[in-house]
């Protein structure tokens, strides 16, 4: 009874070793669309930013008349663009304009200018058109600042902000310090806010098609949920580590035998 005893115990480790054991194929980046990974290529592609309510603009006016961008932009222009380019400053109200749930912008001397819902060339355009009729300017320069993305799970929480004006997946996980070994690549979710409402959007980032993708950009706002691999308790993540669990697990059962039996 013995031998048949310390078998079972060596092909229930072995069992447990060989479905638990983390392959190259669940971890890598830009795998090719097969064996279970899925292919994006009939899904949206990338569409500029629509602004929404709460967003926040950085404008700046040009103008050879010196009045009229002290009018718009006040003193220290530059000084001003540095700080709404970080997003970071305390004072960020007194030189940026939010949306407002009308959808407008309160703009000095042309009132409210409806925004939502354009991209920022559109922004650009409309700005430029609203201030003609009252002063002559060259050009107008629309910026979204204080925009983040968060990402949450997997031992990677954290808020971060947006280094430029598109950050694609794979830079934002970069910049969280990469998906962490056990972090389940395959089921990766990411909460959007859209015209429609809030929406989950689940997504393989193991697939190379994942660049051609409504996934491949993140918008202001993006929360990416992480979730562990379900092999995360058992998983093991090279040869000698699974040989040494299944060592482990023999020993146990020897020991466990010629206490009971």
């Amino acid at each position: 009874m013995r031998k048949p005893f310390i078998q079972l115990l060596f092909i229930i480790a072995l069992t447990l070793q060989l479905t638990s054991c983390i392959t190259t194929h669940q971890i890598n980046y830009l795998q090719p669309a097969k064996n279970f990974i899925p292919a994006y290529r009939d899904t949206v592609f990338y569409r500029d930013y629509r602004l929404k309510e709460g967003d926040r603009l950085f404008v700046q006016v040009y103008s050879m008349d010196e009045k009229t961008n002290v009018l718009f932009n006040g003193a220290g222009n530059s000084s001003a663009q540095m700080m709404a380019g970080s997003g970071s400053n305390d004072n960020l109200d007194l030189i940026t304009y939010v949306i407002q749930a009308n959808g407008s912008i309160q703009f000095p001397l042309v009132g409210e200018v409806k925004l939502m819902g354009k991209t920022i060339r559109e922004a650009k355009e409309i700005l430029e058109e609203a201030i003609k009729p009252i002063l002559k300017v060259n050009s107008v320069d629309v910026r979204m600042v204080s925009r983040s993305f968060s990402i949450i799970g997997a031992g990677k929480s954290g808020r971060f902000p947006f280094p430029r004006e598109k950050v694609n997946v794979y830079q934002a996980l970069a910049l969280a310090g990469d998906l962490g070994f056990y972090a389940d690549r395959s089921k990766v979710k990411i909460l959007r806010v859209t015209g429609k409402g809030n929406e989950i959007k689940t997504f393989d980032i193991r697939s190379k098609d994942i660049i051609n993708s409504e996934f491949y950009y993140l918008e202001p706002d993006d929360v990416i949920f992480l979730q562990p691999m379900n092999q995360q308790f058992f998983g093991v993540s090279s040869f000698w580590t699974a040989v040494s669990t299944i060592v482990t697990s023999y020993s146990f059962g020897v020991i466990v035998y010629k206490s009971f039996f």
